[in-house]
């Protein structure tokens, strides 16, 4: 029976040293101390590894980082969390953006681009690809990593995540703790897992206290501010609003303080808010946001560092990971009025 090839985080682990400093090592690297350079070098020749790569045996040290859109801090977060990773192991990233929110996927031109410049692999950001395009970059040997993903993936892909739903529920539970039974909630496009499963959290809490959710209680948008303002404003003018609120995305929670204020509400005094990411703005918020907060430099950072694998020949331990998230209580959820 052949012998288990190691992983490069085997080897790593064997050695003292990260895994990019493997990499490092693997890809030729001068920034390696000689010493280290030659241990390792040492385990990956009495292991006999030999990276398992589809093109050639030779990285270009690109990797492509595509995003849904730039516009936002959550954006950033998961940038620099790759940035981090990918800088370590000295890989450069591209960063494009596919702007058309209806479409989600990235289109003919960005994938000739990514063939053109021979990258290394490809970290999706709440964006997708064909069935088609997988499948060229399959051909290609071109790795590919997805963080929250938006729908089924194609088999083997790997995806880095958080628990949407336990946040989901996290989040109504501490609403429901709080006395409120008109708890309304704000969500991103619905055919969006994370989307989703925030709601189905919401749902489950709702459900689970006996509580009635009107089909007007919940409101799709695009996660951003925009769309919490307009919605909040919606959910204002029913017969019944609610006395609580919960956003899929901080910036939906900053678009509903938004409709509240100009309807001469205050936050939590009249209607509570609870947002979803912990990104900065939920501390600069007036109320300081309560929140549940995703790890999401650590979902990058995750991200790279399977992709990394990938491109050193390596396969995940698992293609699916879930990151926990937490409730962050603050300033702007309080017990109801009535």
């Amino acid at each position: 029976m052949p012998q288990r090839r190691p992983t490069l985080a085997e080897i790593a682990q064997e050695a003292g040293v990260s895994v990019p400093t493997v990499s490092k090592v693997l890809n030729g690297r001068l920034d390696v101390a000689a010493e280290t350079r030659r241990q390792v070098e040492r385990l990956l020749e009495q292991h006999r590894y030999q990276p398992r790569r589809h093109r050639d045996d030779r990285t270009v040290g690109l990797i492509d980082l595509v995003f849904l859109d730039l516009g936002s801090p959550w954006s950033m977060a998961i940038l620099d969390g790759v940035e981090e990773v990918t800088h370590e192991a000295g890989f450069g990233i591209v960063v494009s953006a596919v702007h058309d929110r209806s479409r989600t996927r990235p289109g003919r031109k960005w994938l000739d681009n990514l063939q053109a410049r021979n990258s290394d692999g490809v970290v999706l950001v709440l964006s997708e690809l064909s069935a088609a395009q997988h499948a060229q970059l399959d051909a290609l040997g071109i790795p590919v990593v997805v963080v929250d993903p938006v729908g089924d993936l194609a088999k083997g892909v790997p995806a880095v995540g958080a628990t949407n739903w336990a946040g989901g529920v996290a989040a109504t539970e501490h609403l429901i703790g709080l006395g409120h039974r008109r708890i309304a909630t704000l969500s991103g496009p619905p055919d969006v897992m994370c989307s989703r499963a925030r709601v189905d959290g919401y749902r489950s809490a709702m459900r689970d206290a006996g509580l009635a959710v009107p089909d007007d209680y919940i409101r799709y948008g695009d996660f951003l501010l925009d769309t919490g303002r307009t919605e909040t404003a919606a959910l204002l003018e029913l017969p019944e609003p609610p006395t609580a609120i919960f956003a899929g995305s901080d910036q939906m929670a900053r678009g509903a303080y938004g409709a509240l204020f100009d309807r001469g509400l205050r936050v939590p005094d009249d209607v509570s808010v609870v947002g979803f990411d912990d990104l900065p703005e939920a501390l600069w918020a007036t109320p300081p946001l309560t929140t549940v907060r995703q790890p999401l430099r650590d979902m990058a950072q995750m991200a790279a560092r399977m992709l990394l694998d990938l491109v050193g020949g390596d396969r995940p331990e698992t293609t699916r990971v879930e990151m926990a998230t937490r409730l962050v209580e603050r300033s702007s959820t309080a017990p109801p009025k009535d």
